[in-house]
C-alpha cells in the first residue's frame, strides 16, 4: 500500500504541475487536506488525540520546518522536471545523512559507507549531464530538499518521544501547514489570484481541479502515514530495502506513464546510483542490527 500510494501521488502531483503549475501552493494543498484529514480521524476517536504540551512543542517545530522546506522544494522540483529525475537527485540522500551525521553530530561514518556513496554520486552525475529534461531550478530544489529532509532526521532524533507514529506525523503536518502558507501567498498568491485558477478551470474544468487537488492531498498524506506507521514496525534491514525498491517503483512507473525519453546515459546513470543506494542501506542496516544485538547482549 505504501509502495501503491507513493506513485499514484507522484503521477497525480506531476499530471496537475503539467495544467497548473503552482507547487508552493499544491504544496499547501498536500498538508491541508492530510490536516483535516488528521483533525476528522482524531473527532471520531481514530486514533485518539495524543495531548501536546509546550516542551513536546518546541522539539516538533524544528522537525516540521524541515519538514516544510523539503516538502516544497521537492515539489518546486517535481513541477519543474520529470519526476524520475527528481527521484534521481534524491537518491543522494543517504551522502547528505552521512555527511551530516559525521560532521555535525560527530558521529564516526566507516570507510565502507563512504565507499557505498561513490557509486550513488558518480549515478547523479551520470544521470543529471544528460537528463533531457534537466534545469537548475529542479536540480537545485532537489538538492535543497536533500538538505532539508536530512536536518528533518537530526532533528527527528532529538525529538524521540513516546507518542505513537501516527499522532506525531499529524503535529508535524499541522506545524509544517503554517510554515508553508505565508511563502504561498508571497511567492504565488498574487498568479494565483490574476489567472493560475482561471487558467486551471479553463483547461480541466472547476470539479476535475478540485478533486485533483483533494485526492493528491490524500495520497500525499496516506502515503507519508502509512510510510511512518510501516517502518516504525520493521527491522532496519527491511527498512533499507523498502526505501530502495520505492524510489525504483517510482522512477519505473513515471518513466512508463509520462512516457519520459532519456538517453541512455541517464539510464546507466539512474541504475548506478539506485545501486548505490542499496548498498549503502544494506551497510547501514547491518550495522544498526549488530549494534542493536550488542545492546541486547550487555542489558
Amino acid at each position: 500500500m505504501w509502495y501503491f500510494l507513493n506513485v499514484i501521488f507522484n503521477i497525480l502531483n506531476k499530471k496537475i504541475y503539467n495544467y497548473f503549475p503552482y507547487p508552493y501552493f499544491v504544496s499547501v494543498i498536500h498538508l491541508f487536506v492530510g490536516v483535516v484529514y488528521c483533525a476528522a480521524s482524531w473527532t471520531v476517536g481514530l486514533p485518539k488525540r495524543a495531548p501536546i504540551d509546550s516542551k513536546l512543542l518546541k522539539l516538533l517545530i524544528p522537525v516540521a520546518v524541515c519538514h516544510a522546506l523539503g516538502h516544497v522544494t521537492s515539489n518546486v522540483s517535481f513541477a519543474a522536471v520529470a519526476v524520475s529525475f527528481t527521484h534521481t537527485i534524491k537518491a543522494l540522500e543517504p551522502f547528505f545523512n552521512a555527511a551530516a551525521s559525521q560532521f555535525v553530530l560527530g558521529q564516526q561514518i566507516p570507510l565502507s559507507l563512504w565507499l557505498s556513496l561513490a557509486p550513488v554520486v558518480l549515478g547523479v552525475s551520470m544521470a543529471s549531464l544528460t537528463e533531457l529534461s534537466f534545469n537548475w531550478t529542479g536540480f537545485i530544489s532537489a538538492m535543497i530538499s536533500n538538505i532539508s529532509f536530512t536536518y528533518r532526521s537530526i532533528y527527528s532524533k532529538k525529538a524521540m518521544t513516546d507518542m505513537d507514529s501516527t499522532n506525531l506525523y499529524a503535529y508535524i503536518s499541522i506545524i509544517a501547514l503554517i510554515v508553508c502558507i505565508p511563502p504561498a501567498l508571497i511567492v504565488e498568491g498574487p498568479q494565483l489570484i490574476k489567472h493560475g485558477f482561471a487558467d486551471a478551470i479553463t483547461k480541466v474544468g472547476l470539479q476535475k481541479f478540485v478533486w485533483d487537488l483533494f485526492w493528491v492531498g490524500m495520497f500525499y498524506h496516506l502515503y507519508n502515514q502509512l510510510a511512518t506507521n510501516t517502518l516504525e514496525r520493521v527491522a532496519p534491514l527491511t527498512h533499507a530495502v523498502g526505501n530502495v525498491l520505492k524510489r525504483v517503483f517510482v522512477i519505473g512507473f513515471s518513466i512508463l506513464v509520462f512516457g519520459n525519453k532519456i538517453s541512455l546515459q541517464t539510464g546507466i546513470g539512474t541504475v548506478i546510483a539506485i545501486a548505490g543506494v542499496a548498498i549503502y542501506s544494506f551497510i547501514k542496516a547491518k550495522m544498526e542490527e549488530e549494534k542493536r544485538a550488542l545492546q541486547q547482549k550487555t542489558a
